[in-house]
């Protein structure tokens, strides 16, 4: 089990990569109108290197970890997200800054693969430790809002960049002094499990892989159309986009207390049969929200949003039921990979969707795709046990 001092800097370190690939979205109507464009929409394509890149450097930075050792990778998080952003504030056009901001992707992909089994190492309560860890991480999302808005207000979006790079920085230089070195990479250290057969260590990871990048794809899809569909169907009883936004924010809120209770319930209960349970809820909720407006959309959507938000511990519990800590870092990073990749689609068909068939269409769409999710639960092993691949096998 980590140590106080070494478990809050690792949890600080999920709020800060969310918070930080934030940074440019909420400063991009300054810095669109600094580098010359009429119109902010025309500069975030630019960004799209960041976004590609902390899902596709997941995999290699995960590899690195076992083999090379998690506290190392640790401190070239630190230290690179610290230097990226400060690259992001030195750039002199938007080329530049695309380069940049693929630069930060990078360091920002190290984060979960290496930090979530890091705090998992011999963890007494996985499930409350990931619980948390996902409760900080969604802080971090609201903390990029306020942070970053008030620096681009009184010292222009730069500072926006060099205030937390350095704040970066500095806990880098703090994790360097507080956190003990590692005696041996995970790779080299014995094993936990006796192995499993080939063929169920692939079903395994591959269920891991298929629920997260479900769950991937109705987050990111939700969570970035939220804010519309309460306009939609709220419409005639409020129309004030700070009302609206403060709404959505309490049901966020809500959503992310739930990481905490279900963190509570996973150490209690069979992981698989609560996790069935959980999945459970989101087809029907989505499908009441397509049908519902008004106060009672927002219930439903209150509603789906604990049941998407409370299904994100599960991903990272599986890696210390199913996994040996030896392979945890690669296991992690390869599922992230895939899962980052492609529920990234979601944000991509997101406005083309909904503009070619509405709401009520698009979330029962969902709706049916949640099924597949709940499908996928099903056919995860009964026991509870963990993985092991052969150490030539992890080489090849």
């Amino acid at each position: 089990m980590q140590s106080r001092p070494v478990a809050l800097m690792l949890n600080a370190g999920h709020a800060i990569d969310h918070m930080f690939l934030l940074i440019f979205a909420t400063a991009v109507t300054s810095i669109a109108a600094e580098f010359g464009f009429s119109r902010w929409e025309d500069l975030m394509p630019y960004s799209v290197g960041a976004a590609a890149m902390f899902g596709a450097a997941s995999l290699p930075a995960g590899r690195l970890g076992d083999l090379w050792g998690r506290r190392p990778m640790m401190l070239v998080y630190w230290f690179g997200m610290g230097a990226s952003t400060l690259l992001v504030a030195m750039t002199q056009g938007p080329w530049q800054i695309a380069a940049a901001l693929t630069v930060l992707g990078i360091f920002s992909a190290v984060y979960h693969p290496i930090a979530i089994p890091m705090l998992l190492q011999h963890s007494k309560n996985p499930g409350l430790t990931v619980g948390f860890n996902g409760l900080v991480g969604n802080l971090g999302i609201a903390a990029s809002a306020v942070v970053t808005g008030f620096l681009v207000k009184y010292f222009g979006w730069r500072a926006a960049f060099v205030v937390p790079g350095l704040v970066a920085i500095g806990l880098g230089v703090a994790f360097a002094l507080i956190a003990p070195r590692e005696t041996e990479a995970p790779a080299k250290r014995r094993p936990e499990f006796a192995p499993l057969p080939r063929g169920e260590v692939f079903r395994v990871v591959a269920l891991m892989t298929a629920t997260a990048t479900v769950g991937g794809f109705l987050f990111n899809f939700t969570t970035n159309s939220n804010q519309q569909l309460l306009g939609e169907r709220m419409a005639g009883i409020i129309s004030d986009p700070a009302v609206l936004g403060s709404l959505l924010a309490g049901a966020y809120v809500v959503g992310s207390l739930a990481q905490i209770v279900v963190g509570r319930l996973i150490d209690h209960y069979p992981l698989r049969q609560l996790y069935i349970v959980v999945l459970s809820l989101q087809p029907p909720l989505l499908a009441l929200a397509a049908i519902a407006n008004g106060w009672t959309l927002y219930a439903f959507l209150t509603g789906f949003m604990i049941a998407v938000f409370g299904a994100v511990p599960f991903t990272d519990a599986m890696l210390v039921r199913y996994v040996d800590d030896r392979l945890r870092s690669r296991v992690a990073g390869m599922r992230l990979t895939i899962a980052f990749t492609v529920s990234a689609v979601a944000v991509w068909v997101l406005g083309p969707a909904v503009k070619a068939v509405g709401f009520q269409t698009t979330l029962l769409s969902l709706a049916a795709l949640g099924l597949i999710g709940v499908l996928f639960a099903w056919l995860l092993p009964q026991e509870r046990r963990a993985l092991r691949v052969a150490t030539d096998d992890c080489a090849s």
